[in-house]
């Protein structure tokens, strides 16, 4: 097969699962990643993309469904990038975490791996989110079999998600598993609301429009945080808008909104005004209550983000005696969870306005151990701090996806803790960093913990000792 045409296969095997959501067969020695499909699916697939060694396409036709699937509980299943895997059981899904976190640490790493311990799979499989963010867009995004069968093209105005690979392509979204109510609720008043007075949605090309997103977060206390962001100010229909989602849901804990006119979508350089209520909401972790505001970053999956702590601080080993240094601290969850088991800890995060959460929360709870600091880590983590604030006996590093920058590394090796608790979002890039401290440290464990079901992402956490 030539490289400029696009073939269509038929009855190709789907043979394994792959990474983000795909799954792999074999044709004419070429590798072939198909969305949507499980092992034991017999499909015809139309080739969209065609390399040397792999192609791409997307399935026109089942022949057999295999054994294994599962139907799809959502009705935005195979357009919307959330759950690309709720045709899979769960059980096949949190194996192939655990096997790719190992093939990840041994063939990018290249370490010795010692006491793998099960994954930590999560109780909730839908509704298991605290945060969600939603577009709005003048023109819902039409699906191929809309667009064949060609019975109604109207290109109504859309509340939902941006379809994966295309900035400008929101799926309408009826009703979302992955937040419990009153998310739905929240977010189809609205679209009813606002359409039903002629109120204008966001034009991503144009950058016009009244609404732009909503952000619903909601809390393990029951309490609740809505912010809707506005692409110009009209302040009688905002004022009207927000008036009557408060006589809607009293419930809303916080209701705030953003006047956005730049580019891009992010609220984080924005001024968020509280319409009513209070400006934050509080999680609880054992005993301890975190404040979460219209900025704070808190991990989505609330039960999973206590049993990704608590193994974690399990991990760490404290007596009492140590100094902790937590990198990339964010609001100081892990500060603070493990703080009254440490001397004292120390956390380093990017952003100032996270740190200040961080000092509040200690506050909030009694601690006064902690202290905390902002500013980019290569350049915050040296040796003048190590000497100013001691040397750490523990490190607990918890950053990006895209790993740590080789300054702080080095830094850590200089630092030369007895233990490092190596946290990850991405195994790919904590594998590498792992590579860079072999030589001086050992990986004692590996934990991995399954924070979004029915997804590709998984957390985990790995225990270095001193050799």
């Amino acid at each position: 097969m030539s490289r400029g045409k696009k073939p269509l296969l038929e009855n190709v095997e789907i043979k394994k699962i792959a990474a983000e959501g795909k799954s792999i067969a074999y044709v004419d020695e070429k590798v072939l990643f198909v969305p949507n499909t499980v092992p034991g699916d017999i499909v015809d697939v139309q080739v969209t993309r065609k390399r040397k060694s792999f192609m791409e396409g997307f399935i026109v036709n089942f022949r057999k469904y295999s054994d294994i699937r599962t139907e799809p509980f959502c009705a935005h299943f195979g357009v919307c990038g959330g759950c690309k895997w709720q045709n899979l059981p769960y059980q096949q899904q949190t194996e192939f975490k655990q096997q790719e976190v190992i093939d990840n640490l041994e063939r990018i790493g290249k370490v010795e791996l010692r006491d793998i311990a099960p994954i930590i799979g999560s109780p909730k499989t839908t509704y298991y989110r605290n945060k969600l963010e939603f577009t709005f867009c003048n023109k819902r995004f039409l699906t191929r079999e809309e667009i064949a069968e060609g019975n109604d093209l109207n290109r109504t105005p859309a509340v939902g998600f941006h379809v994966p690979g295309l900035f400008d392509k929101v799926i309408d979204i009826n009703k979302c598993y992955l937040q419990a109510e009153p998310s739905n609720a929240i977010r189809n008043f609205i679209r009813e609301y606002t359409l039903a007075r002629g109120l204008n949605f966001y034009d991503i090309r144009e950058q016009a429009g009244f609404l732009r997103t909503l952000i619903i977060r909601t809390s393990s206390t029951g309490e609740v945080m809505v912010i809707v962001t506005f692409g110009r100010e009209d302040r009688e229909t905002r004022e009207a808008l927000l008036h009557a989602l408060v006589e809607q849901f009293p419930e809303i804990t916080s209701l705030m909104y953003v006047i956005n006119e730049k580019m891009n979508d992010t609220i984080t350089d924005q001024e968020v005004v509280c319409f009513h209520g209070q400006d934050h909401i509080f999680e609880q972790m054992e005993d301890l209550k975190f404040k979460i505001g219209p900025k704070s970053f808190y991990q989505t999956n609330s039960e999973q983000a206590y049993n990704l702590y608590a193994k974690t601080r399990e991990l760490a080993g404290l007596t009492g005696k140590e100094i902790v240094y937590d990198l990339y601290t964010g609001t100081g969850t892990i500060a603070n969870f493990i703080a009254r088991d440490a001397q004292k800890v120390i956390g380093i995060e990017y952003v100032p306005e996270a740190i200040e959460d961080a000092k509040i929360n200690s506050a909030l709870n009694g601690i006064d151990n902690t202290s905390f600091y902002a500013g980019d880590m290569k350049d915050v983590l040296n040796e003048e701090f190590i000497a100013r604030h001691g040397r750490p006996d523990v490190i607990i590093t918890d950053p990006p996806r895209a790993g740590m920058h080789k300054d702080v590394v080095d830094t850590i090796l200089k630092a030369a803790p007895e233990r490092i608790v190596y946290v990850s979002c991405n195994s790919a890039t904590q594998a590498r960093d792992l590579n860079l401290m072999d030589s001086d440290y050992k990986v004692m464990g590996v934990q991995a913990v399954d924070m979004f079901p029915h997804t590709h992402h998984v957390e985990n956490i790995v225990l270095l000792q001193r050799r």
